[in-house]
């Protein structure tokens, strides 16, 4: 009998908008590439990385950064609704 399977695709679960999925996910690479290089690269420890980088962790963005900036990614930010003006009128644009 064989089983019957669906395609995962890990985006279905990225883009939810929760902090701590995008901190669970940079700790998935980080662990797969390597977590000792990536906490080295960072100077902490590897135990101290993978708490913050934990389901329950909660990283500061400096760490969050190094960590993208170790993986060599970028984390990028953009606005969710192109029509909200309100960031524009409070830069004076």
């Amino acid at each position: 009998m064989a089983i019957e399977t669906t395609r995962f695709d890990v985006l279905d679960h990225l883009e939810g908008g929760d902090p701590s999925l995008v901190a669970h996910a940079l700790g998935d690479v980080a662990r797969s590439i390597g977590i000792t290089a990536v906490a080295k690269d960072l100077g902490v420890t590897r135990e101290a990385l993978y708490k913050s980088l934990s389901e329950d962790g909660d990283p500061k963005l400096s760490t969050l950064l190094g960590v993208a900036k170790a993986l060599g990614i970028k984390l990028t930010v953009e606005a969710v609704d192109k029509g909200n003006n309100n960031a524009e009128a409070r830069l004076g644009a």
